[in-house]
């Protein structure tokens, strides 16, 4: 199992990490009869795919021998209506440590690849952007 998630009511969940028992709380988006108190599902989905992007390039970072500390990623989605659901994410990267131009390309190849994009809907349009300094 990887992960437990209880109702808590009010239209929150409460999501438990079984392996290393960190949690983080849902909410509805205030748009969705929500509170907008906390990350909404979609959120989380939204995150997730900047969360791998990022994990991904750090793992191929170490290999190049680039720091990545400090590095943001800047997430915007966007809800279509008719059928409610994610039609578009938004991602900015923001490096602060200057890269040569093979550690670009290879990086950003890097996250164009990651588990969460290639799991994403095709439907769901991907922006993603690269501010190296």
């Amino acid at each position: 199992m990887t992960s437990k998630v209880t109702y808590l009511g009010n239209l929150r969940t409460e999501n438990l990490h079984i392996q290393s028992g960190n949690t983080y709380v849902t909410d509805a988006p205030i748009d969705n009869n929500g509170k907008g108190e906390a990350f909404s599902p979609t959120d989380t989905v939204a995150t997730g795919f900047a969360n791998c992007m990022m994990t991904v390039m750090g793992i191929k970072a170490n290999g190049l021998d680039y720091n990545m500390e400090g590095t943001t990623a800047e997430v915007t989605k966007h809800i279509s209506a008719d059928p409610r659901r994610i039609s578009k994410i938004e991602v900015q990267f923001n490096f602060p440590i200057k890269a040569d131009n093979k550690v670009k390309k290879i990086l950003e190849h890097t996250a164009q690849t990651c588990p969460v994009h290639y799991s994403l809907h095709p439907d769901i349009e991907k922006v993603v952007t690269f501010n190296w300094k």
